[in-house]
């Protein structure tokens, strides 16, 4: 195992839902270390950045539609094994499957409005901490 960083983010409908100090006290029960945390707003540029890989997906429009429909809690992750640790809390991708005790069994029905984002890898959490923080705002916390 390895010391590794990421990024989470809290959606939309679980910041308007007042489930922000719920999910952040879960990570760090869980013994992760938040290094960077904000709320702000996705322009529609960012968003459409975010879900790059999904740009030709019938689905990409209402990805940024949510994204941007109000504000996320952005965050920097670090602990061992943290991208699977934090999937792994997050539960399935489609709440319907995902166990209860995880972040979406808990409090999500729709797969679109499924309350949380992970990193699915070191590799995408570093491109998706780039996009949400500057250098300036984490320091010399990242690693790479």
């Amino acid at each position: 195992m390895a010391v590794e960083q990421t990024f989470f983010m809290i959606k939309p409908n679980g910041v308007s839902r007042g489930l922000v100090g719920e999910i952040v006290g879960r990570v760090e029960r869980r013994g992760l270390k938040i290094l960077g945390l904000k709320m702000m707003d996705v322009s529609e540029e960012l968003a459409e950045a975010h879900y790059e890989e999904h740009r030709d997906k019938p689905f990409f429009g209402e990805l940024v539609s949510f994204i941007t429909s109000g504000p996320v809690v952005a965050m920097a992750v670090e602990g061992e094994s943290a991208v699977s640790v934090i999937r792994t809390m997050m539960g399935a991708t489609n709440p319907v499957d995902a166990a209860p005790g995880t972040i979406r069994g808990d409090f999500a029905t729709l797969m679109g409005e499924n309350v949380v984002h992970g990193s699915d890898a070191v590799e995408s959490g570093r491109r998706e901490l780039e996009l949400y923080f500057t250098p300036e705002e984490l320091g010399s916390a990242l690693v790479g």
